[in-house]
Parts: C-alpha cells; structure tokens; sequence
C-alpha cells in the first residue's frame, strides 16, 4: 500500500525510537515488531526494512516472521474496521456471502484497507452472537442478520454521515423504545 504525504518521516522516527530502546539482537525481533504495530497500528514495508538493516538480516527474513504471526497486520487500519465473523453458526448462514458482498463493495481481499484508508476488512473466528448469525462488527457496533442488500446499507450509512453505523445503531435503539 502506497503511504501517504508524512507517513514516511512518521515511520522512520517511530522504527528509530523503537531500536534505540533495544539491543540489535535476532531475540529482539518480535517485541520491535510488536512495537511498531502499537505505535503505527501495522508493520509497514519501510519499518521490516529499517530493522532488517539494523538487525543485519535479510529483510525477507522480517517479512516471514511478520506473516507468520496473525496479530502484526501488514496494511494500515481503516478508520472503520469491518469485521465479518465467519465462526461455525455465521458460515452456515453465509457468513462468507457477506464477506464477498463486502468485498466487491470496497474493492478490496479480506485483510485489506481502502485506498482512502476509511475502511479495513478482516474475518473473525467468533464474536459470540450466534443467535443473530450472520454478524458484522463495524468498529464496536455489531449487526445482525446481514445479508448482501444490508452490506450496501452499512457502507451507505458512512457515505450519508459521519458516525456512519453509530447513528444507524441509535436510530435501531430509539424505534424499540417507542415500540415498549
């Protein structure tokens, strides 16, 4: 993914910072990477560079381990992040349906963040809500019972307004206390 106007310098004094607090030993490595993906919220291509250079290894070496671990995220967050949850009773209710409706919509895989950074896609195991399968998580805000036509509805809602799903949830929150 292309880093946007600063983001380099930003990245560049955060990786420095981290490797000032630590010796440049291999055993070091994970811990730097964790790091960086606190500060930055991702391990960016710059980053895995910059401590491969330091650490005097391969910067292939550095991008394995990034893979490896599910918790270091080679793109940036969105600032949405969808969840799709895709635990045993969401993907028998076409949990992955959705999935695939979200990504034809953004344009982008699972795992990916929008060119304009305002959405992340990612598949979750289980968020706990069988009983409303199939779920998406939009930031804290869960759905339920989302079907392709609803994944359009939950993006739209972010095109109509700034609090996107959250205005969406107060709105859903209001009708059922008028029906009480």
């Amino acid at each position: 993914m292309e880093l946007l106007e600063g983001e380099k310098e930003v990245i560049k004094t955060q990786v420095s910072e981290i490797l000032g607090q630590h010796s440049h030993h291999c055993e070091n490595l994970v811990p730097m990477l964790q790091e960086v993906q606190n500060k930055l919220g991702y391990v960016p291509e710059l980053a895995m560079e910059k401590i491969a250079d330091a650490l005097e290894v391969p910067a292939i070496s550095v991008y394995s381990i990034v893979t490896f671990y599910n918790q270091l995220r080679l793109n940036p967050p969105g600032d949405h992040q969808i969840k799709v949850c895709l635990g045993t009773a969401c993907h028998m209710i076409g949990g992955q349906i959705i999935l695939n409706s979200f990504e034809r919509r953004l344009e982008i895989e699972e795992g990916e963040t929008t060119l304009d950074r305002k959405f992340s896609l990612e598949r979750v195991a289980c968020v706990g809500c069988c009983a409303i399968a199939p779920v998406v998580v939009v930031d804290d805000y869960v759905d339920g019972k989302v079907t392709p036509t609803r994944v359009d509805g939950i993006l739209l809602s972010f095109e109509n307004n700034s609090n996107g799903v959250k205005k969406e949830q107060e709105q859903k929150q209001g009708e059922g206390k008028n029906n009480e």
